[in-house]
């Protein structure tokens, strides 16, 4: 059996920005959280202002809830390139170096990021009618939602706010619906799938 580890994001306590603009949960840091090549986590955006910078640093951004937001994103020009995201949109990537400005629509937003400092990395949207192969080596999926991952002859119930990850990607293609039976707000239910292959793991399967 391949081991999987389940974090839901309520478990895991803030961290304040030291700019006083918002709190990040870190879900995962591998391989470990202060030399981490691969960073996921959930963040609370309150107050507009501008992202951190990471050098050398891809990212994934994906809005989970909230009013959604306009990234201002700095262009080779120096010109800004304005980005709308809202709950559904798919996720952006861009370079962590850039630190693009952030105006918030109406009110905070609830966040999630993924963070990549060499090798291959990716996030995008859960498709519940189509199985997802990832080709990286290293994977998982983060749902706002309760429902069932399925990967070969492994299933998992998932709570709401909860990232699933695996250290070995399934052989064969996986699967998430979410549960139809969940109590119905103002807030979609999205999913994202996940994946990393370090740099130094061999090519990842075609």
């Amino acid at each position: 059996m391949n081991p999987m580890h389940c974090i839901q994001a309520e478990q895991v306590a803030p961290q304040a920005w030291r700019n006083g603009g918002g709190q990040t949960r870190e879900l995962l840091a591998w391989p470990d959280a202060q030399n981490w090549q691969l960073r996921i986590s959930r963040a609370d955006i309150a107050a507009s202002g501008p992202f951190s910078a990471f050098a050398g640093v891809q990212r994934w951004f994906a809005v989970l809830s909230g009013h959604g937001l306009v990234l201002h994103m700095p262009t080779p020009d120096r010109h800004t390139l304005d980005d709308l995201l809202l709950p559904g949109h798919i996720p952006v990537h861009f370079d962590g170096g850039l630190a693009p400005g952030c105006t918030l629509i109406n009110g905070p937003t609830q966040d999630l990021n993924l963070m990549a400092r060499g090798g291959q990395a990716c996030m995008l949207a859960v498709d519940t009618d189509q199985p997802w192969h990832s080709n990286h080596t290293m994977c998982g999926l983060y749902t706002t939602h309760s429902g069932l991952w399925s990967g070969g002859q492994q299933t998992q119930v998932l709570a709401a706010h909860t990232l699933l990850w695996l250290q070995h990607t399934p052989a064969t293609p996986m699967q998430f619906r979410f549960d139809e039976t969940a109590p119905d707000d103002a807030h979609p239910p999205l999913a994202f799938w996940l994946g990393y292959t370090p740099e130094t793991s061999p090519c990842p399967r075609s």
